[in-house]
């Protein structure tokens, strides 16, 4: 179904009904490494719905999981929802017992302060891993957010930076759309930049798949989104599971899985739509293409702000004999640090490549590989390898080809008929520096 959306501003706050803050509250003054030495952002958010709304989740696949996340998964699949409490600065992960106490205080501070029921709010956290949550600043945090709720576009900008780690700036957007014959739209924040290479399911189990999706497991990344659609918690659960797999476990900017992975979504219904009650028919159709598009455009934006980043690569792999060679083919490539430094160089390296796409658990014919480059979704490719030998195309030509900041890789595998794609990032001296640490200075030591 072709998109009919339109960018509006707001993100989190554009839905009618959903308000929002952002504070500081010296979470981040136990230290996150370098990127938390920023001095006093806002390291504490709220998004608060008018009334009660459907919610969907999907969260790491990581066996070391946050104690937000372990509380979050029960409570989406509950399916109701009405508020998000999320900070910077402390991940609560690894914390143990104290850890699940104090992500549930948390929750209880932020339904005790908004009046609302218990149960009703969700939690998250990004930072450093294995600190105690600093309780004192989070309390102090959640009253003095409450107080400052809103829905303008400065609320909203203000939570977004509440989220950021690593981040270098703030990453947000809002579309508006036509469903059931109302006026309804979706917006969303996300943050991340290192430990960048999502792997989410509903529950947090292995595989994060959706359906015909199968997608490979693999500083975190966490989204939240608002919408005020009319949809049952069930299908919005469908349309996240499936906006998920083509976007967020689609990049990958250090090849690590983070603790903490985390998007939900919640919906209020405050458009009146006709509600969507099936994943069949226009509105599911509408509905799903519009969640996509969020959820797309929010992941790419992480990549381009990835730890370090210079080039942004996005690795088309096609004819494949399964879907499960073709992602396993273009992880391969997109996670190769040889390739990933050859993209900083701005190398056309073909024998990094083929060598990667060869060790992949894929199935590849050596003289049926072809690898060649072109523009942002240009169909015009610049050929480096065919059927597994170098083309006539000069050097020269190719280094122009993988010049540009921002360029597409194209590998035929000619096997099959199955194809996947990720967005990947080079590998940089910046971000060797960035996540190296100073071990005579515990402070610049990341999470």
């Amino acid at each position: 179904m072709k998109a009919r959306f339109k960018a509006v501003d707001g993100s989190i706050v554009a839905p009618t009904g959903f308000r929002t803050g952002g504070v500081f509250c010296d979470i981040k003054r136990l230290g996150t490494g370098k990127g938390s030495d920023k001095g006093q952002k806002r390291d504490l958010a709220l998004i608060v719905s008018d009334v009660p709304g459907s919610v969907a989740g999907m969260f790491t696949t990581n066996q070391v999981c946050a104690a937000p996340v372990k509380l979050c998964v029960p409570r989406a699949a509950k399916g109701i929802a009405q508020a998000v409490v999320v900070n910077s600065g402390n991940a609560n992960a690894c914390t143990g017992r104290r850890g699940m106490k104090d992500a549930l205080a948390m929750a209880d501070l932020a339904e005790e302060t908004l009046g609302l029921p218990a149960g009703y709010a969700m939690v998250g956290s990004t930072g450093r891993i294995g600190v105690h949550m600093p309780m004192d600043s989070v309390r102090v945090g959640i009253a003095a957010a409450a107080k400052v709720l809103g829905s303008s576009p400065r609320h909203a900008e203000h939570a977004a930076e509440a989220i950021m780690t690593s981040d270098t700036r703030p990453k947000q957007v809002a579309v508006e759309f036509k469903l059931g014959g109302k006026t309804v739209r979706i917006g969303g924040i996300c943050k991340g930049a290192g430990m960048i290479q999502p792997g989410m399911s509903a529950t947090g189990a292995r595989p994060a798949a959706a359906p015909g999706v199968p997608a490979g497991l693999h500083a975190t990344m966490l989204c939240f989104v608002t919408t005020d659609a009319a949809i049952d918690a069930t299908v919005l659960q469908a349309a996240l599971r499936e906006s998920v797999a083509h976007s967020f476990n689609r990049i990958t900017v250090d090849g690590d899985m983070s603790t903490n992975d985390t998007v939900l979504v919640i919906a209020n219904g405050l458009a009146a739509n006709r509600k969507v009650k099936t994943r069949r028919g226009p509105d599911f159709a509408a509905f799903q293409s519009a969640l996509q598009h969020v959820c797309l455009t929010l992941a790419k934006m992480i990549v381009r702000d990835g730890e370090g980043v210079h080039r942004v690569v996005t690795v088309r792999v096609s004819g494949a004999k399964s879907f499960a060679d073709a992602d396993a083919a273009a992880r391969a490539v997109a996670n190769s640090a040889l390739v990933k430094t050859s993209w900083h160089g701005g190398d056309p390296n073909w024998g990094r490549i083929i060598d990667a796409l060869g060790y992949s658990p894929a199935t590849v014919v050596e003289d049926k590989v072809d690898i060649g480059y072109s523009a942002p979704g240009s169909r015009k490719v610049v050929w480096s390898l065919r059927r597994g030998q170098p083309t006539r195309v000069s050097y020269a030509e190719l280094c122009r080809a993988a010049a540009p900041g921002e360029f597409e890789l194209h590998l035929r595998l000619n096997l099959g008929k199955h194809e996947a794609v990720m967005y990947a990032a080079d590998l940089t001296e910046h971000y060797v520096e960035f996540n190296k640490g100073n071990v005579a200075d515990p402070a610049t030591l990341g999470g």
